[in-house]
């Protein structure tokens, strides 16, 4: 991949091999807990080769809010993941950019995010360290290159000071910039619903409406969104018809393979009730327009998921507007007010 070879020449160097000891926290820095909730799996992240500590996290929050990592001074990380709608942006259907830039997908949420295996809707990157040089240089998006952020955060004193208190060679660079966002992010863990406390016989029960629709929910989507993470990671053509407009290609842009044509990762659910609109170019507004687009709206292709057809080749997942209503009160079950409200990743 010419994208990814040129992350790892251009960016890192000799340290795509991750040298454990270049992250060694000095003395004063205290190492965070990054705890495993009980219910979940392993972290796909390898925390032990960039442990999440006090001043690490600092800076990496104060980066994800910073206007200087665009080309205008204005478009932060922040600004298309908010915290109140679990990181995500609801006034903007696809990403908006420096001087108005339209981008042609959906900004995702931010939350479990060491616990997944790629990222992006298509996939094209494997690390979490470096996800942010996508949106950073996207024309569309931050616009800006690396070299001038480096130039803009050495001149402000207080990152000198984060960056010397962070990181034992004290270097202001790329590296530990993203190493430093990243610490932020894996932190953003979202496991207390009202279902992880039941999953984890915490007290809470569902009302009967939220276990009717859990039923149905296993037996109508949790082929895809499997698991604790409510989502099998896969890439998978759900039906929706091409937009003229964007023409995404999804997952085949990153593998040129035919039968990769308009697939998209499958995204988690939890925190759903908040993070419309939805899709990947965010298409439609509701969840209620979601499940009416499984029941009725799929259009056939040859590279729809099999799942979607059934043995007289009839789209789409049946559901009554009763069971929409049920899987839908399930549903709001995953929406983590905690975490919504952790002063820890807020702005201010």
């Amino acid at each position: 991949m010419k994208l990814l070879s040129y992350i790892c020449i251009v960016l890192f160097g000799a340290a795509c091999s991750s040298e454990k000891d270049d992250y060694v926290s000095i003395a004063e820095n205290k190492k965070l807990e990054f705890t495993v909730p009980a219910n979940f799996p392993e972290p796909s992240y390898n925390v032990s080769l960039n442990p999440p500590t006090e001043k690490g996290f600092e800076l990496g929050k104060k980066l994800f809010y910073d206007g200087r990592l665009s080309s205008d001074g204005v478009i932060s990380c922040g600004f298309c993941h908010i915290q109140d709608f679990a990181f995500t942006h609801h006034t903007h259907i696809v990403s908006h950019g420096v001087d108005g830039a339209l981008g042609t997908r959906n900004a995702q949420p931010l939350h479990n995010l060491a616990f997944m295996k790629e990222f992006t809707w298509d996939g094209v990157v494997t690390h979490l360290d470096l996800q942010p040089i996508i949106p950073i240089t996207a024309e569309v998006e931050m616009n800006e290159s690396f070299s001038s952020i480096i130039k803009k955060l050495k001149d402000q004193p207080e990152y000198v000071k984060l960056f010397s208190e962070a990181f034992q060679n004290k270097k202001i660079d790329s590296e530990n910039m993203l190493k430093a966002l990243s610490q932020f992010m894996i932190m953003m863990i979202s496991a207390d619903t009202k279902y992880d406390k039941i999953e984890r016989n915490e007290g809470s029960v569902f009302t009967d409406n939220e276990a009717a629709g859990f039923e149905l929910f296993k037996a109508k989507c949790a082929s895809c969104h499997s698991g604790t993470l409510f989502t099998d990671q896969s890439f998978r053509n759900n039906g929706l018809p091409v937009d003229p407009q964007y023409n995404d290609a999804g997952r085949n842009r990153i593998t040129g393979l035919d039968e990769d044509m308009h697939k998209f990762k499958v995204p988690s659910l939890r925190n759903i009730e908040l993070t419309f609109p939805y899709m990947h170019d965010g298409r439609l507004k509701t969840l209620m327009d979601v499940l009416n687009h499984y029941s009725d709206g799929m259009v056939d292709s040859e590279t729809l998921d099999p799942i979607f057809k059934n043995q007289n080749d009839i789209l789409g997942i049946p559901m009554t507007d009763i069971e929409k209503e049920q899987i839908i009160a399930f549903l709001k079950t995953l929406t983590d007010d905690d975490f919504l409200n952790d002063d820890r990743f807020s702005e201010f």
